[in-house]
Protein backbone atom coordinates (compact mmCIF):
# COMPACT_ATOMS: atom_id res chain seq x y z
CA UNK A 1 0.00 0.00 0.00
CA UNK A 2 1.43 3.38 -1.07
CA UNK A 3 2.00 5.81 1.78
CA UNK A 4 -0.07 8.95 1.32
CA UNK A 5 1.99 12.14 0.96
CA UNK A 6 1.51 14.54 3.86
CA UNK A 7 0.05 17.88 2.78
CA UNK A 8 -0.39 21.22 4.54
CA UNK A 9 -4.10 21.33 3.68
CA UNK A 10 -6.58 18.67 4.71
CA UNK A 11 -8.81 17.54 3.19
CA UNK A 12 -7.05 17.57 -0.18
CA UNK A 13 -8.66 18.56 -3.46
CA UNK A 14 -9.40 14.94 -4.35
CA UNK A 15 -10.73 14.17 -0.86
CA UNK A 16 -13.27 16.97 -0.62
CA UNK A 17 -12.93 19.90 -2.99
CA UNK A 18 -15.42 22.31 -1.32
CA UNK A 19 -13.86 21.78 2.12
CA UNK A 20 -10.36 22.07 0.65
CA UNK A 21 -11.34 25.48 -0.75
CA UNK A 22 -12.62 26.70 2.61
CA UNK A 23 -9.44 25.47 4.32
CA UNK A 24 -7.21 27.30 1.80
CA UNK A 25 -9.06 30.54 2.54
CA UNK A 26 -8.76 29.98 6.28
CA UNK A 27 -5.10 28.85 6.38
CA UNK A 28 -3.97 31.73 4.13
CA UNK A 29 -5.69 34.21 6.47
CA UNK A 30 -7.54 35.86 3.57
CA UNK A 31 -11.07 36.12 4.92
CA UNK A 32 -13.53 34.77 7.46
CA UNK A 33 -17.27 34.57 7.99
CA UNK A 34 -18.95 37.56 9.59
CA UNK A 35 -21.73 37.68 12.23
CA UNK A 36 -24.14 38.52 9.38
CA UNK A 37 -25.24 35.37 7.58
CA UNK A 38 -23.72 35.05 4.13
CA UNK A 39 -21.33 38.00 4.51
CA UNK A 40 -17.54 37.96 4.90
CA UNK A 41 -14.74 39.84 6.58
CA UNK A 42 -11.91 40.29 4.08
CA UNK A 43 -8.65 40.34 6.03
CA UNK A 44 -5.57 42.31 4.94
CA UNK A 45 -3.90 39.46 2.99
CA UNK A 46 -7.09 38.92 0.98
CA UNK A 47 -8.03 42.57 0.66
CA UNK A 48 -4.62 43.51 -0.73
CA UNK A 49 -5.31 41.14 -3.64
CA UNK A 50 -8.55 43.03 -4.32
CA UNK A 51 -6.67 46.33 -4.10
CA UNK A 52 -4.18 45.09 -6.70
CA UNK A 53 -7.01 43.91 -8.95
CA UNK A 54 -8.72 47.27 -8.54
CA UNK A 55 -5.59 49.30 -9.24
CA UNK A 56 -4.75 47.47 -12.46
CA UNK A 57 -8.30 47.44 -13.79
CA UNK A 58 -8.84 51.07 -12.87
CA UNK A 59 -5.86 52.07 -15.01
CA UNK A 60 -7.10 49.90 -17.86
CA UNK A 61 -10.58 51.46 -17.69
CA UNK A 62 -9.27 55.01 -17.61
CA UNK A 63 -7.04 54.32 -20.63
CA UNK A 64 -10.28 53.83 -22.62
CA UNK A 65 -11.81 57.13 -21.44
CA UNK A 66 -13.82 55.83 -18.47
CA UNK A 67 -14.15 58.06 -15.38
CA UNK A 68 -15.06 57.00 -11.85
CA UNK A 69 -18.16 58.20 -10.00
CA UNK A 70 -20.31 57.01 -7.12
CA UNK A 71 -24.06 56.46 -6.87
CA UNK A 72 -26.39 55.74 -3.90
CA UNK A 73 -26.47 52.42 -2.09
CA UNK A 74 -30.28 52.66 -1.86
CA UNK A 75 -32.54 52.43 -4.89
CA UNK A 76 -36.25 53.35 -4.78
CA UNK A 77 -38.36 50.28 -5.45
CA UNK A 78 -40.19 52.13 -8.21
CA UNK A 79 -36.91 52.44 -10.17
CA UNK A 80 -36.55 48.67 -10.41
CA UNK A 81 -40.20 48.32 -11.42
CA UNK A 82 -39.65 50.45 -14.53
CA UNK A 83 -37.80 47.63 -16.32
CA UNK A 84 -39.98 44.53 -15.94
CA UNK A 85 -37.44 41.86 -16.94
CA UNK A 86 -34.80 43.47 -14.73
CA UNK A 87 -36.89 43.48 -11.56
CA UNK A 88 -38.10 39.93 -12.23
CA UNK A 89 -34.49 38.75 -12.57
CA UNK A 90 -33.37 40.28 -9.27
CA UNK A 91 -36.56 40.24 -7.15
CA UNK A 92 -35.71 37.11 -5.16
CA UNK A 93 -32.22 38.39 -4.32
CA UNK A 94 -33.14 41.89 -3.14
CA UNK A 95 -32.60 43.13 0.40
CA UNK A 96 -35.22 45.78 1.17
CA UNK A 97 -35.23 48.65 3.69
CA UNK A 98 -38.74 49.47 4.94
CA UNK A 99 -38.09 51.60 8.06
CA UNK A 100 -35.86 54.58 8.81
CA UNK A 101 -35.26 54.41 12.55
CA UNK A 102 -35.28 52.24 15.70
CA UNK A 103 -37.01 52.88 18.98
CA UNK A 104 -37.25 51.08 22.31
CA UNK A 105 -40.08 48.64 22.81
CA UNK A 106 -41.93 47.91 26.02
CA UNK A 107 -39.20 45.55 27.26
CA UNK A 108 -36.36 47.85 26.29
CA UNK A 109 -35.62 46.03 23.04
CA UNK A 110 -35.07 47.97 19.81
CA UNK A 111 -37.81 47.71 17.21
CA UNK A 112 -38.13 49.22 13.71
CA UNK A 113 -40.26 52.37 13.56
CA UNK A 114 -40.89 55.13 11.07
CA UNK A 115 -42.07 53.16 8.04
CA UNK A 116 -40.84 54.57 4.73
CA UNK A 117 -43.32 55.89 2.18
CA UNK A 118 -41.52 53.84 -0.46
CA UNK A 119 -39.28 50.83 0.27
CA UNK A 120 -35.63 51.15 -0.70
CA UNK A 121 -33.75 48.27 -2.28
CA UNK A 122 -30.12 47.81 -1.22
CA UNK A 123 -28.23 48.00 -4.51
CA UNK A 124 -28.08 44.58 -6.29
CA UNK A 125 -26.78 46.43 -9.37
CA UNK A 126 -27.15 50.08 -10.41
CA UNK A 127 -28.54 50.22 -13.96
CA UNK A 128 -31.78 51.88 -12.86
CA UNK A 129 -30.44 54.57 -10.54
CA UNK A 130 -27.52 55.40 -12.83
CA UNK A 131 -30.00 55.56 -15.70
CA UNK A 132 -31.91 58.20 -13.75
CA UNK A 133 -28.75 60.31 -13.51
CA UNK A 134 -27.93 59.77 -17.18
CA UNK A 135 -31.40 61.04 -18.10
CA UNK A 136 -30.51 64.35 -16.41
CA UNK A 137 -27.03 64.56 -17.90
CA UNK A 138 -28.00 63.92 -21.52
CA UNK A 139 -29.81 66.43 -23.73
CA UNK A 140 -27.91 66.37 -27.01
CA UNK A 141 -25.73 63.97 -28.99
CA UNK A 142 -22.89 66.29 -27.96
CA UNK A 143 -23.32 64.98 -24.37
CA UNK A 144 -22.52 61.45 -25.52
CA UNK A 145 -20.85 59.11 -24.95
CA UNK A 146 -20.95 58.94 -21.15
CA UNK A 147 -18.39 56.47 -19.80
CA UNK A 148 -18.78 55.88 -16.05
CA UNK A 149 -17.49 53.29 -13.59
CA UNK A 150 -18.03 52.89 -9.87
CA UNK A 151 -16.19 50.77 -7.33
CA UNK A 152 -18.76 49.71 -4.76
CA UNK A 153 -20.41 46.97 -2.75
CA UNK A 154 -23.66 45.29 -3.71
CA UNK A 155 -26.10 43.01 -1.92
CA UNK A 156 -27.78 39.94 -3.35
CA UNK A 157 -29.50 37.92 -0.66
CA UNK A 158 -28.04 34.50 -1.46
CA UNK A 159 -29.36 31.37 0.23
CA UNK A 160 -26.21 29.27 -0.21
CA UNK A 161 -23.00 31.20 0.29
CA UNK A 162 -19.27 30.54 0.00
CA UNK A 163 -16.55 33.09 0.79
CA UNK A 164 -15.50 35.09 -2.30
CA UNK A 165 -17.53 32.92 -4.68
CA UNK A 166 -21.06 33.74 -3.60
CA UNK A 167 -21.81 36.02 -0.67
CA UNK A 168 -24.78 38.18 0.23
CA UNK A 169 -22.58 41.27 0.09
CA UNK A 170 -19.56 41.53 -2.18
CA UNK A 171 -17.26 44.12 -3.69
CA UNK A 172 -17.17 44.89 -7.40
CA UNK A 173 -16.88 47.46 -10.09
CA UNK A 174 -19.76 48.24 -12.41
CA UNK A 175 -19.28 50.24 -15.55
CA UNK A 176 -22.17 52.01 -17.27
CA UNK A 177 -22.05 53.80 -20.59
CA UNK A 178 -24.49 55.63 -22.85
CA UNK A 179 -24.00 56.12 -26.60
CA UNK A 180 -25.61 57.81 -29.58
CA UNK A 181 -25.54 54.73 -31.82
CA UNK A 182 -26.04 50.99 -31.53
CA UNK A 183 -22.69 50.34 -33.23
CA UNK A 184 -20.79 52.45 -30.70
CA UNK A 185 -22.47 50.70 -27.76
CA UNK A 186 -21.73 47.28 -29.23
CA UNK A 187 -18.11 48.29 -29.76
CA UNK A 188 -17.85 49.31 -26.09
CA UNK A 189 -19.43 46.03 -24.97
CA UNK A 190 -16.84 44.04 -26.93
CA UNK A 191 -13.99 46.31 -25.81
CA UNK A 192 -14.70 45.73 -22.13
CA UNK A 193 -14.95 41.97 -22.60
CA UNK A 194 -11.57 42.03 -24.34
CA UNK A 195 -10.18 44.08 -21.46
CA UNK A 196 -11.46 41.57 -18.89
CA UNK A 197 -10.01 38.72 -20.92
CA UNK A 198 -6.62 40.44 -21.11
CA UNK A 199 -6.65 41.12 -17.38
CA UNK A 200 -7.65 37.56 -16.44
CA UNK A 201 -4.97 35.99 -18.58
CA UNK A 202 -2.13 38.49 -18.14
CA UNK A 203 -2.55 39.24 -14.42
CA UNK A 204 -4.56 36.41 -12.87
CA UNK A 205 -2.95 33.76 -15.11
CA UNK A 206 -6.42 32.32 -15.77
CA UNK A 207 -7.04 31.16 -19.37
CA UNK A 208 -10.52 32.19 -20.48
CA UNK A 209 -13.10 31.29 -23.09
CA UNK A 210 -14.81 34.38 -24.49
CA UNK A 211 -18.34 34.17 -25.78
CA UNK A 212 -22.00 35.16 -25.50
CA UNK A 213 -24.66 33.90 -23.16
CA UNK A 214 -27.81 32.24 -24.45
CA UNK A 215 -31.07 34.22 -24.07
CA UNK A 216 -31.94 32.13 -20.98
CA UNK A 217 -28.62 33.01 -19.30
CA UNK A 218 -28.47 36.72 -20.16
CA UNK A 219 -28.39 39.54 -17.64
CA UNK A 220 -32.02 40.54 -16.89
CA UNK A 221 -33.04 43.27 -19.32
CA UNK A 222 -30.01 42.93 -21.61
CA UNK A 223 -30.16 42.44 -25.37
CA UNK A 224 -26.91 40.51 -25.30
CA UNK A 225 -24.51 39.36 -22.57
CA UNK A 226 -20.87 38.57 -23.32
CA UNK A 227 -18.77 36.66 -20.81
CA UNK A 228 -15.46 35.07 -19.95
CA UNK A 229 -15.54 31.56 -18.49
CA UNK A 230 -12.68 29.89 -16.61
CA UNK A 231 -12.22 26.21 -15.70
CA UNK A 232 -11.59 25.50 -12.04
CA UNK A 233 -9.59 22.48 -10.82
CA UNK A 234 -12.78 20.53 -10.11
CA UNK A 235 -13.61 21.03 -13.81
CA UNK A 236 -16.51 23.37 -13.10
CA UNK A 237 -16.83 26.71 -14.88
CA UNK A 238 -16.63 30.08 -13.19
CA UNK A 239 -18.09 33.14 -14.88
CA UNK A 240 -15.25 35.60 -14.29
CA UNK A 241 -16.60 38.72 -15.98
CA UNK A 242 -19.54 39.97 -18.03
CA UNK A 243 -20.21 42.79 -20.45
CA UNK A 244 -23.81 43.59 -21.37
CA UNK A 245 -25.26 45.31 -24.41
CA UNK A 246 -28.49 46.77 -23.02
CA UNK A 247 -29.83 48.16 -26.30
CA UNK A 248 -32.36 50.91 -25.61
CA UNK A 249 -34.27 48.98 -22.92
CA UNK A 250 -32.95 50.87 -19.91
CA UNK A 251 -32.87 54.17 -21.82
CA UNK A 252 -36.61 53.80 -22.40
CA UNK A 253 -37.39 52.93 -18.79
CA UNK A 254 -35.15 55.72 -17.43
CA UNK A 255 -35.91 58.35 -20.06
CA UNK A 256 -32.37 58.76 -21.44
CA UNK A 257 -33.33 60.82 -24.48
CA UNK A 258 -31.09 63.00 -26.64
CA UNK A 259 -31.50 65.22 -29.64
CA UNK A 260 -29.56 63.74 -32.57
CA UNK A 261 -27.48 65.63 -35.13
CA UNK A 262 -30.60 65.46 -37.34
CA UNK A 263 -32.53 67.25 -34.55
CA UNK A 264 -34.65 64.20 -33.77
CA UNK A 265 -35.29 62.84 -30.28
CA UNK A 266 -33.80 59.38 -29.78
CA UNK A 267 -33.20 56.96 -26.92
CA UNK A 268 -29.57 56.35 -26.01
CA UNK A 269 -27.91 52.96 -26.38
CA UNK A 270 -26.43 51.72 -23.11
CA UNK A 271 -24.02 49.10 -21.76
CA UNK A 272 -22.95 47.77 -18.39
CA UNK A 273 -20.04 45.55 -17.38
CA UNK A 274 -18.50 44.26 -14.17
CA UNK A 275 -16.24 41.95 -12.21
CA UNK A 276 -16.24 41.27 -8.48
CA UNK A 277 -14.38 39.71 -5.56
CA UNK A 278 -15.48 36.43 -7.14
CA UNK A 279 -12.24 36.78 -9.11
CA UNK A 280 -10.35 35.99 -5.90
CA UNK A 281 -12.33 32.77 -5.52
CA UNK A 282 -11.46 31.92 -9.12
CA UNK A 283 -7.81 32.68 -8.44
CA UNK A 284 -7.80 30.28 -5.50
CA UNK A 285 -9.45 27.43 -7.39
CA UNK A 286 -7.37 27.86 -10.55
CA UNK A 287 -3.89 27.79 -9.01
CA UNK A 288 -3.87 26.60 -5.40
CA UNK A 289 -2.72 23.13 -4.39
CA UNK A 290 -2.86 20.75 -1.43
CA UNK A 291 -0.30 22.89 0.41
CA UNK A 292 -2.48 26.01 0.22
CA UNK A 293 -2.83 29.21 -1.72
CA UNK A 294 -0.77 29.92 -4.85
CA UNK A 295 -0.67 33.54 -6.02
CA UNK A 296 0.38 34.84 -9.46
CA UNK A 297 3.14 37.43 -8.82
CA UNK A 298 1.49 40.26 -10.78
CA UNK A 299 -1.46 40.31 -8.40
CA UNK A 300 0.02 38.77 -5.22
CA UNK A 301 -0.43 40.43 -1.83
CA UNK A 302 3.38 40.53 -1.61
CA UNK A 303 6.11 39.20 -3.89
CA UNK A 304 8.73 37.87 -1.48
CA UNK A 305 9.16 37.01 2.19
CA UNK A 306 12.58 37.22 3.85
CA UNK A 307 13.15 34.64 6.59
CA UNK A 308 16.17 35.54 8.76
CA UNK A 309 17.68 32.51 10.52
CA UNK A 310 19.98 32.68 13.53
CA UNK A 311 20.51 30.30 16.40
CA UNK A 312 23.00 32.25 18.49
CA UNK A 313 22.33 35.70 20.00
CA UNK A 314 25.56 37.05 18.53
CA UNK A 315 24.36 36.18 15.02
CA UNK A 316 21.16 38.20 15.26
CA UNK A 317 22.50 41.69 14.49
CA UNK A 318 24.47 40.51 11.47
CA UNK A 319 21.55 38.54 10.01
CA UNK A 320 19.00 41.27 10.63
CA UNK A 321 21.24 43.98 9.14
CA UNK A 322 21.77 41.88 6.00
CA UNK A 323 18.01 41.18 5.82
CA UNK A 324 17.04 44.82 6.25
CA UNK A 325 19.49 45.97 3.59
CA UNK A 326 18.20 43.36 1.15
CA UNK A 327 14.61 44.34 1.89
CA UNK A 328 15.32 48.01 1.18
CA UNK A 329 17.14 47.13 -2.04
CA UNK A 330 14.28 44.96 -3.31
CA UNK A 331 11.70 47.64 -2.52
CA UNK A 332 13.39 50.00 -4.98
CA UNK A 333 12.62 47.64 -7.86
CA UNK A 334 9.44 48.11 -9.91
CA UNK A 335 7.64 45.03 -11.18
CA UNK A 336 4.82 45.76 -13.66
CA UNK A 337 4.25 49.32 -12.40
CA UNK A 338 4.33 48.25 -8.76
CA UNK A 339 7.19 48.24 -6.30
CA UNK A 340 8.39 44.83 -5.18
CA UNK A 341 6.50 44.22 -1.94
CA UNK A 342 8.57 42.52 0.74
CA UNK A 343 7.50 40.80 3.94
CA UNK A 344 10.08 40.21 6.68
CA UNK A 345 9.16 37.47 9.15
CA UNK A 346 11.19 37.90 12.36
CA UNK A 347 9.41 35.22 14.34
CA UNK A 348 11.49 32.48 15.90
CA UNK A 349 12.93 30.15 13.31
CA UNK A 350 11.28 26.82 12.66
CA UNK A 351 9.47 24.78 10.05
CA UNK A 352 6.07 26.25 10.92
CA UNK A 353 7.15 29.71 9.81
CA UNK A 354 8.02 28.55 6.31
CA UNK A 355 4.82 26.55 6.01
CA UNK A 356 2.77 29.61 6.99
CA UNK A 357 4.10 31.45 3.92
CA UNK A 358 3.62 28.47 1.66
CA UNK A 359 -0.04 28.34 2.73
CA UNK A 360 -0.34 32.09 2.12
CA UNK A 361 0.83 31.57 -1.45
CA UNK A 362 3.64 34.14 -1.56
CA UNK A 363 5.63 33.64 -4.80
CA UNK A 364 9.17 33.68 -3.29
CA UNK A 365 10.55 32.60 0.07
CA UNK A 366 14.12 33.64 0.91
CA UNK A 367 16.02 32.11 3.83
CA UNK A 368 18.97 34.11 5.17
CA UNK A 369 21.40 32.55 7.66
CA UNK A 370 25.00 33.16 8.74
CA UNK A 371 26.37 30.64 6.22
CA UNK A 372 24.44 32.32 3.39
CA UNK A 373 25.74 35.73 4.43
CA UNK A 374 29.30 34.38 4.52
CA UNK A 375 28.90 33.37 0.86
CA UNK A 376 26.84 36.51 0.05
CA UNK A 377 24.08 34.22 -1.15
CA UNK A 378 20.42 33.41 -0.46
CA UNK A 379 18.40 30.20 -0.20
CA UNK A 380 15.31 30.64 -2.38
CA UNK A 381 12.06 28.67 -2.65
CA UNK A 382 9.39 29.28 -5.31
CA UNK A 383 5.67 28.67 -4.83
CA UNK A 384 5.28 27.23 -8.32
CA UNK A 385 7.64 24.40 -7.33
CA UNK A 386 7.66 21.78 -4.57
CA UNK A 387 8.35 23.00 -1.03
CA UNK A 388 11.61 21.01 -0.91
CA UNK A 389 12.94 22.58 -4.10
CA UNK A 390 15.16 25.40 -2.88
CA UNK A 391 18.15 26.93 -4.64
CA UNK A 392 21.21 28.81 -3.43
CA UNK A 393 21.54 32.04 -5.43
CA UNK A 394 24.13 34.81 -5.16
CA UNK A 395 22.58 37.91 -3.67
CA UNK A 396 23.46 40.14 -6.66
CA UNK A 397 22.06 37.58 -9.08
CA UNK A 398 18.80 37.31 -7.13
CA UNK A 399 18.31 41.08 -7.00
CA UNK A 400 19.22 41.43 -10.67
CA UNK A 401 16.90 38.68 -11.88
CA UNK A 402 13.98 38.83 -9.44
CA UNK A 403 11.68 40.34 -12.07
CA UNK A 404 12.56 37.53 -14.49
CA UNK A 405 11.95 34.92 -11.78
CA UNK A 406 8.53 36.41 -10.98
CA UNK A 407 7.63 36.52 -14.68
CA UNK A 408 8.63 32.88 -15.01
CA UNK A 409 6.36 31.94 -12.09
CA UNK A 410 3.52 33.94 -13.65
CA UNK A 411 4.02 32.21 -16.99
CA UNK A 412 4.27 28.75 -15.42
CA UNK A 413 0.96 29.21 -13.59
CA UNK A 414 -0.82 30.28 -16.78
CA UNK A 415 0.65 27.43 -18.82
CA UNK A 416 -0.33 24.93 -16.12
CA UNK A 417 -3.92 26.20 -16.03
CA UNK A 418 -4.17 26.29 -19.83
CA UNK A 419 -2.94 22.70 -20.12
CA UNK A 420 -5.54 21.63 -17.53
CA UNK A 421 -8.29 23.38 -19.45
CA UNK A 422 -7.28 21.76 -22.74
CA UNK A 423 -6.98 18.31 -21.17
CA UNK A 424 -10.51 18.57 -19.80
CA UNK A 425 -12.29 20.07 -22.80
CA UNK A 426 -13.87 17.54 -25.14
CA UNK A 427 -15.93 17.60 -28.33
CA UNK A 428 -18.89 15.30 -27.60
CA UNK A 429 -21.40 14.35 -30.30
CA UNK A 430 -23.79 11.79 -28.82
CA UNK A 431 -26.32 12.19 -26.02
CA UNK A 432 -25.10 8.97 -24.40
CA UNK A 433 -21.49 10.18 -24.26
CA UNK A 434 -22.63 13.62 -23.10
CA UNK A 435 -24.61 12.25 -20.14
CA UNK A 436 -21.78 9.82 -19.36
CA UNK A 437 -19.29 12.74 -19.30
CA UNK A 438 -21.28 14.62 -16.66
CA UNK A 439 -22.41 11.63 -14.54
CA UNK A 440 -19.88 10.44 -11.93
CA UNK A 441 -21.67 7.17 -11.16
CA UNK A 442 -21.07 5.91 -14.68
CA UNK A 443 -17.28 5.86 -14.56
CA UNK A 444 -14.62 4.01 -12.60
CA UNK A 445 -13.14 7.08 -10.88
CA UNK A 446 -16.06 9.16 -9.56
CA UNK A 447 -13.80 12.02 -8.49
CA UNK A 448 -12.72 12.54 -12.11
CA UNK A 449 -15.59 13.53 -14.37
CA UNK A 450 -16.94 16.47 -16.28
CA UNK A 451 -15.19 19.48 -17.71
CA UNK A 452 -16.06 21.59 -20.73
CA UNK A 453 -18.11 19.78 -23.36
CA UNK A 454 -18.10 21.31 -26.84
CA UNK A 455 -21.39 20.01 -28.19
CA UNK A 456 -24.06 20.91 -30.70
CA UNK A 457 -27.20 22.77 -29.64
CA UNK A 458 -30.20 23.49 -31.80
CA UNK A 459 -30.93 26.86 -30.19
CA UNK A 460 -34.02 25.62 -28.36
CA UNK A 461 -34.56 26.85 -24.80
CA UNK A 462 -36.46 23.61 -24.19
CA UNK A 463 -33.32 21.52 -24.84
CA UNK A 464 -31.21 23.89 -22.78
CA UNK A 465 -33.67 23.58 -19.88
CA UNK A 466 -33.86 19.78 -20.12
CA UNK A 467 -30.09 19.36 -19.86
CA UNK A 468 -29.99 21.74 -16.90
CA UNK A 469 -32.79 19.81 -15.20
CA UNK A 470 -31.23 16.39 -15.84
CA UNK A 471 -27.57 17.14 -15.11
CA UNK A 472 -27.32 20.62 -13.51
CA UNK A 473 -25.27 21.47 -16.60
CA UNK A 474 -25.72 24.80 -18.40
CA UNK A 475 -24.54 26.40 -21.59
CA UNK A 476 -21.71 28.57 -20.32
CA UNK A 477 -21.18 30.43 -23.58
CA UNK A 478 -21.47 30.45 -27.33
CA UNK A 479 -17.74 30.81 -28.09
CA UNK A 480 -16.70 34.05 -29.73
CA UNK A 481 -14.54 32.26 -32.28
CA UNK A 482 -17.29 29.82 -33.27
CA UNK A 483 -17.13 28.62 -36.87
CA UNK A 484 -19.99 27.00 -38.76
CA UNK A 485 -20.07 23.33 -37.89
CA UNK A 486 -23.00 21.17 -38.98
CA UNK A 487 -24.17 18.50 -36.57
CA UNK A 488 -27.07 17.35 -34.42
CA UNK A 489 -28.30 18.81 -31.12
CA UNK A 490 -26.91 16.87 -28.16
CA UNK A 491 -30.38 16.81 -26.60
CA UNK A 492 -33.07 16.44 -29.30
CA UNK A 493 -31.07 15.40 -32.36
CA UNK A 494 -32.32 18.25 -34.54
CA UNK A 495 -29.97 20.00 -36.94
CA UNK A 496 -27.40 22.40 -35.47
CA UNK A 497 -24.75 24.58 -37.06
CA UNK A 498 -22.76 25.44 -33.91
CA UNK A 499 -21.05 23.98 -30.89
CA UNK A 500 -21.44 25.62 -27.49
CA UNK A 501 -19.66 25.18 -24.16
CA UNK A 502 -21.57 23.06 -21.64
CA UNK A 503 -20.37 22.68 -18.04
CA UNK A 504 -21.36 22.52 -14.43
CA UNK A 505 -20.70 25.88 -12.83
CA UNK A 506 -20.39 28.00 -9.71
Amino acid sequence: MTKKTKTAITPTRSDNYPEWYQEVVKSSDMAEKSPVRGCMVIKPWGYSIWENIRNVLDDMFKATGVKNAYFPLFIPLSFLEKEAEHVEGFAKECAVVTHHRLEKGGKGELIPAGELNEPLVVRPTSETIIGDSFSKWVASYRDLPILINQWANVVRWEMRTRIFLRTSEFLWQEGHTAHATKEEAMERTRLMLDLYSEFAEEYLAMPVIKGCKTPAERFPGAVDTMCIEVMMQDRKALQAGTSHFLGQNFARSSGIIFQSAKEQEEFAWTTSWGVSTRLIGGLIMTHSDDDGLVLPPKIASAHVVLLPIFRKPEEKNMVMEFTENLSNELKQIFYHNRRIEVEVDTRETGGARGWDWIKKGIPLRVEIGPRDIAKNSLFVGRRDKGHREKTSIAREQFVGTIKDILDEIQSNLFDRALAFQKDNTMAIDTKKDFYHFFTPLNIEKPEIYGGFALSHWCGSEKCESRIKEDLSVTIRSIPQNNTKDDGKCICCGDSSDMRVVFAKSY
